[in-house]
């Protein structure tokens, strides 16, 4: 079995190519200016409700 030193050198790769289009500027909106103070809301899409919460560690929360 062969280990690397801590002098050797590591080979680097190049990071792999998107063959994806890039994307177009996306709208930002500010999460405490779209809850309005509050900490938990109500959005629909297509008659479904979602529940988008701040939790105490400031993530986000998204559940249906």
């Amino acid at each position: 079995m062969s280990y690397l030193s801590p002098n050797q050198p590591v080979a680097a790769y190049p990071a792999p190519r998107s063959s994806a289009p890039p994307e177009p500027d996306l709208a930002r909106v500010d999460v405490a200016d779209l809850m309005e103070g509050n900490r938990v809301m109500h959005l629909t899409l297509n008659d479904q409700v979602y529940t988008l919460r701040i939790t105490r560690a400031q993530k986000l929360i998204l559940t249906k």
